[in-house]
């Protein structure tokens, strides 16, 4: 009777795995790919960077660029936010900038303000922008919206507006061009002009 029995149960345990083990291998693989597919839900999409923009080799905050000619300095540059894209050779500059520049015997000049600005990395000429403001040490003040200073001849033009105030006179106009310590300046189209009694 014995033997009989454990025919039996043998027989029974495999009629049980013959009709579970199907049952119990759906079971895993519908888990498993329930947890691949919940897996993929909670992982983050992540995108590489710098696709469809330009990303900076180099950032900055609250720096200083001081430029030289010949082991001279010729101008200090002051911005909230500098990113230096050296792929593209040039620098972008916002935050606020302040250039102060000097003559070819290292004296200050003069000093520009704007909101932001850029720099050839190549020839170190600069254009402002925003609220651009440059008083000279001579007591001029010239004010545009853009301004390019070309580092080889140490000259400030614009195409743009430009008003000028200078102890002797209050010029507008457009089109401008000047030594950067904004002694000797051309207006190319005046539109307006007063005489100062100072």
């Amino acid at each position: 009777m014995r033997s009989t029995q454990l025919s039996l149960l043998s027989a029974h345990r495999s009629l049980l795995i013959a009709h579970c083990f199907p049952l119990l291998a759906g079971l895993i693989a519908v888990s498993s790919l329930l947890l691949t597919s919940c897996e993929e839900r909670v992982r983050p999409s992540i995108s590489p960077a710098g696709i469809g923009r330009d990303v900076p080799t180099q950032e900055s905050w609250d720096a200083t660029i001081t430029f030289t000619d010949s082991g001279k300095i010729s101008a200090i540059l002051h911005a909230g936010h500098i990113a230096m894209f050296a792929d593209k050779k040039y620098t972008l500059l916002d935050s606020n900038i302040t250039v102060d520049f000097f003559d070819e015997n290292e004296y200050h000049t003069s000093v520009l303000t704007a909101r932001r600005g850029r720099v050839n990395d190549i020839t170190h000429d600069f254009e402002a922008r925003e609220n651009v403001t440059v008083v000279s040490d001579s007591g001029t003040t010239l004010k545009t919206e853009e301004l390019y200073w070309t580092n080889a001849t140490q000259k400030v033009h614009t195409p743009a507006y430009v008003e000028i105030i200078s102890p002797k006179e209050q010029i507008q106009g457009h089109g401008f061009e000047s030594d950067q310590s904004l002694n000797n300046y051309t207006i190319f189209r005046v539109t307006g002009r007063a005489i100062t009694n100072e």
